[in-house]
């Protein structure tokens, strides 16, 4: 049996890996995939995702979420994607279009005519996923579990105390951590571990097209280097549900800031139980690193 999941996402250099995971891995069932704004502006991570599915003819439908955050400005990450969120390969013209739905209407109606719950998996600013719990709360029981990139039991990546897709929005990001859901949180503290070496990276063009898609997109992809080592922030979620055991869970309570000038976004993860309050997540905070690379190395070989 394979593993129903709906990926909402903002493509994004490292997000094109997380997607490639996401189809190709053995264990794993695509539904869908839902756009929202981050890394760059929502028109161009739904462009990107469009071009992804088309690049590997791949039957998952793509919905358009949330332009904005809840209730802020967007600030996003072209510094480290590139202008267009995937600089560093030209895709070819194709004629696919996103569904006529919202993302949030989208992953409701996936969640209730599926028949059995979904694992969501976000890997962007969680803007969609509160608007789903807003509008739709009676989808709650059909979640059979939220896996997330973001947050961090220590520095942040963005400001000094704020992981980037927290940060964007911390508002949405609050309300899903006060949802009730099952969450596991695969923050900086695992994914500054989940670095490809310049090595391995060299060896992408020779795999197959993907691999030459990638390290074309990796040539300006600037979390880390390709001479030193990239990050795949991204695909640590995919990771988890495929290889679970390459991380270090903790159960625990975190919680959001969404005021201060210098924290809002930050997440509060009291690993040692001082605030007394249950535990509303599973937090991962550590990673077999050399583990994470065998089965990057595995995955890819799954891909065409």
């Amino acid at each position: 049996m394979k593993l129903p999941i709906i990926l909402d996402t903002d493509p994004g250099i490292d997000d094109a890996v997380a997607i490639a995971a996401a189809l190709f891995a053995p264990t794993l069932s695509l539904q869908l995939i839902t756009t929202v704004a981050g890394n760059v502006s929502v028109d161009k991570t739904t462009r990107n995702a469009l071009q992804l599915v088309n690049f590997w003819n791949a039957g998952v439908p793509v919905a358009r979420g949330a332009a904005t955050p809840l209730v802020r400005p967007l600030r996003d990450a072209a510094y480290v994607h590139g202008e267009s969120g995937m600089e560093g390969y030209a895709f070819i013209e194709h004629d696919r279009k996103m569904l006529d739905q919202t993302a949030a209407d989208a992953i409701y109606h996936q969640l209730m005519a599926s028949p059995e719950p979904i694992t969501l998996v976000a890997i962007g600013p969680l803007t969609n996923i509160a608007l789903l719990l807003t509008q739709y709360p009676e989808c709650l029981p059909r979640i059979q579990r939220l896996v997330l990139m973001g947050g961090s039991a220590g520095r942040g990546n963005f400001t000094p105390n704020a992981e980037f897709n927290m940060a964007i929005d911390p508002e949405a990001a609050a309300r899903v951590f006060a949802s009730g859901m099952d969450i596991v949180m695969c923050g900086l503290d695992v994914t500054n571990q989940a670095v490809l070496t310049p090595e391995f990276l060299a060896t992408l063009p020779e795999r197959n097209a993907t691999g030459k898609m990638l390290h074309a997109l990796f040539s300006h992809y600037r979390s880390g280097s390709m001479s030193t080592g990239l990050r795949m922030h991204d695909l640590c979620a995919i990771a988890y549900l495929v290889k679970p055991d390459l991380f270090t869970l903790k159960r625990c309570f975190v919680a959001v800031e969404t005021h201060g000038e210098y924290t809002a976004g930050a997440t509060v993860v009291d690993l040692d139980d001082r605030l007394g309050k249950p535990a509303n997540a599973s937090v991962a905070i550590d990673l077999d690193v050399e583990g994470f690379r065998q089965w990057v190395a595995e995955i890819m070989a799954q891909m065409p």
